[in-house]
């Protein structure tokens, strides 16, 4: 097994040093470029929901960790931010327009 870390400010500002560590170790493994370009989507969604809402409105750490075992690649994000559990929101109502909602 291998383990690698970045710890790093939770802020928008460093989202391209996120993705450059995660490239940086996906590239390694010769991991496809579809395959990247969807994990950097990932990457993106969760590490700026973290920057955005965790620490909200102060700023705080988030850890990026990637462990590989056995050809097994498998991204860890963790912070001690406010935690968020999307289905404690009730259901947006469809019936409304895109900007209603």
């Amino acid at each position: 097994m291998s383990m690698r870390e970045l710890d790093i400010e939770a802020k928008t500002e460093n989202l391209d040093q996120v993705l450059a560590f995660v490239d940086e170790e996906l590239e390694k493994y010769e991991c496809g470029m579809k395959t990247q370009m969807q994990i950097d989507i990932a990457v993106e969604e969760i590490f700026v929901n973290i920057a955005h809402y965790a620490y909200n409105p102060a700023v705080g750490k988030a850890t990026i960790r990637i462990e590989v075992t056995d050809g097994t690649v498998s991204l860890t994000f963790i912070d001690n931010g406010i935690p968020y559990d999307p289905l404690a929101n009730e259901d947006p109502d469809i019936t409304l327009s895109a900007e209603e909602r």
